[in-house]
This record gives structure tokens, C-alpha cells and sequence, in this order.
């Protein structure tokens, strides 16, 4: 059984709120002074937080065109491939915005039932027929979700995408987050039948080929479909590339790969995170200080922030969860701390 991605459980508030004084009395304690800070010197200071977290397995951070650190610490290094797990719905995310500016889907706020009618079955949920593409990429369809304790069922059964649009309606469409594969799934779906090309097919012409990135085919569903939301391989260096090219707002080597003005749409908050009080906009979590996040099951990671020119990948053990209160925050503390405060160092 392939493993979701989704948020699991919460450690307790005390619990995380010892370990995160605790990560951050470590992480901060080499940053006492950095506008003094020269090139080597906080690239030392950024290894030497890194090789603070046993789970981490590659790290790069790239400040404008420079490579301030990238440093693989155990398992496949750097340019070997690497499941990134949930990130694969901020690259569908990505492909959605290129689609509708080549005019093939009609645009974010169109209904699922005309961009793509043959995927919505007869006996689909009441409430199916009002769901947009918007709906899709923000997490906000209000179906059951079929992360989690569902996801078994899910992808054991004959069609993905029928199921997921078969689920109970737990919220109004378009209201709160409802975190869930199924929705990313029908979203890559629907493009491989609005675009006449797979979602391997566009991934690799529109998003591999201009940026120089290789990206092997991977699981689909017993329709044919590229499981949009999961299970997608990326080298960490591919990654970087990805998150370079949403930092620079979708330009990459003089082109612009993603829509400037999709990229800046994706960075407006549309709902947020019940697990991690991330922001959340088409298909990227959004931090309050800046980051815009795909965040993967296990601790894998594709940051960009704009404002500060940083470009940031990270892949960690994928077989161990990496709750927003436990890993994964310890990961956002080293975003927000020895990360941030390098791109303030001088050169």
C-alpha cells in the first residue's frame, strides 16, 4: 500500500513547544551577528544546522544565482532521484497555470463538469456539478477526503477518480480546507483531458525541458491517469530548479516557463491549514514570513521566497511522517532561522 502524504496526527502543544525552543535555541546560536557574516562563513553556519536533524537527507539553499549550500548527508545524493511525495501537487498546480494561459482550459474558476465532463460520473456526489477547477487546487471541493485513513481504499479501488467524486460532502465547496489527494488527482485529470496530453506528457514539455530537468514517469491510477498529488520523482537539484523558478516568479534562463501572474495568484492565501496555520493558495503553502512551500509526506521541501531571492530544497527520510508540530516544524524553524538570516549575511 503506497503511503499519503497528508498531515497526520498532532503532537501535544507542550511536547512541540519544548522541542521548538530547544531547535531553536540550537539553530539560532551561529546567527548571533549575521550582516558580519561572510560567504564561507554562513555556508558553514547553514551546514552546521543542517547536520543537526538526523532525518535530513539533502539540502540546498541558493541565495539569487549563487549556491550557498548543497550538501547531501545521507542516502542518494543530489542529482538521483527522490520521491517528493505531496510536492507533486504544487507541480500540478503549476501545470494548471500553464494551461489555462494557453487557453485550454478556460480558466481557474471554470466548472470541472465543462472542462472535463466525461470524468464525472453519473451517481457523483450532489453538489459535484457547482465544483471549479479553483475549488481543486485550493483544497476547498468539501469532499471526504481520501488522504489518511482513506487512502487505502482509495487507491485499491477501480477508479480514483470516480471515488473521489463519490465521497460525502463534509464542507460547502469553495468554504474550508479539506486536505486531499483525490482532489489534486481529479485536478491532473482534468488537465490530461482539457490539454489532449498526460500529465507525465505536459509535465516533461512544459515544466522538464525549459528548466533542464529530467522527470521519470510514475504511478497511475487503472484509467491511465498520472496520479496527480503523489509518488512524482524529482533529483533535489530538479527541485531547486522548481523553486528557483517560482522565486523568480516563473521565469527561468530568460523564459517565462509559469505565468508571472499565475505565480503571483498562488501566493494569495485562498484558505489555510487547519494542521500547520500555513496559508494556502493554488497548491502552495504560504508562511508568514514569506515562503511560498510544497511540502511532501516525510519532510521533503521546495521553497521559494521572493522577497529575500532564496530558493531552498530539501529532501529528508520519506518512510517517516513529518507532522506540522513535530518535523516538519523543526524544518520551518530552520526556514525561518538560519535560512533567512543567511540571506541577510554579506557577501
Amino acid at each position: 500500500m503506497m503511503k499519503d502524504q497528508s498531515p497526520m496526527t498532532l503532537l501535544t502543544r507542550r511536547r512541540f513547544a519544548v522541542a521548538a525552543a530547544g531547535m531553536a535555541s540550537m539553530l539560532a546560536s551561529p546567527f548571533v551577528a549575521p550582516g558580519l557574516q561572510t560567504a564561507q562563513a554562513r555556508a558553514a553556519d547553514l551546514g552546521k544546522a543542517a547536520r543537526a536533524f538526523t532525518r535530513l537527507r539533502t539540502v540546498q539553499v541558493q541565495r539569487g544565482d549563487d549556491l550557498v549550500l548543497a550538501e547531501t548527508l545521507q542516502g542518494p545524493g543530489l542529482n538521483r532521484a527522490a520521491n517528493i511525495k505531496s510536492c507533486s501537487k504544487s507541480i500540478v498546480a503549476l501545470l494548471l497555470g500553464i494551461a489555462i494561459d494557453r487557453n485550454e482550459v478556460p480558466g481557474v474558476d471554470a466548472p470541472l463538469i465543462e472542462v472535463a465532463p466525461g470524468l464525472v460520473p453519473p451517481d457523483a456526489t450532489p453538489g459535484v456539478e457547482r465544483l471549479t477547477l479553483q475549488d481543486l487546487v485550493t483544497m476547498r471541493a468539501g469532499l471526504e477526503s481520501t488522504s489518511g485513513r482513506n487512502y487505502g481504499a482509495w487507491v485499491n479501488s477501480r477508479d480514483w477518480v470516480g471515488h473521489a467524486l463519490r465521497r460525502p460532502m463534509v464542507a460547502r465547496p469553495g468554504g474550508r480546507m479539506v486536505y486531499s489527494t483525490g482532489s489534486t488527482h481529479v485536478l491532473g485529470a482534468a488537465l490530461a483531458e482539457a490539454a489532449g496530453a498526460s500529465l507525465l506528457s505536459q509535465a516533461r514539455s512544459r515544466l522538464g525541458e525549459p528548466l533542464g530537468i529530467d522527470i521519470p514517469g510514475w504511478t497511475r491510477d487503472p484509467q491511465g491517469f498520472y496520479l496527480g498529488g503523489n509518488q512524482m520523482a524529482l533529483t533535489p537539484q530538479a527541485m531547486l530548479r522548481i523553486a528557483a523558478t517560482v522565486r523568480d516568479r516563473g521565469r527561468f534562463g530568460g523564459v517565462q516557463v509559469v505565468p508571472r501572474h499565475w505565480i503571483e495568484a498562488s501566493a494569495q492565501p485562498r484558505t489555510r491549514s487547519p494542521w500547520s496555520g500555513l496559508g494556502y493558495g493554488y497548491g502552495w503553502f504560504l508562511s508568514k514570513t514569506g515562503y511560498m512551500i510544497a511540502r511532501g509526506y516525510g519532510g521533503q521541501i521546495i521553497a521559494a521566497h521572493p522577497e529575500r531571492d532564496l530558493a531552498v530544497a530539501i529532501t529528508s527520510d520519506p518512510d517517516r511522517p513529518a507532522r506540522s508540530q513535530g518535523y516538519f516544524g523543526e524544518l520551518m524553524a530552520f526556514l525561518d532561522g538560519p535560512v533567512l538570516q543567511a540571506a541577510q549575511a554579506r557577501s
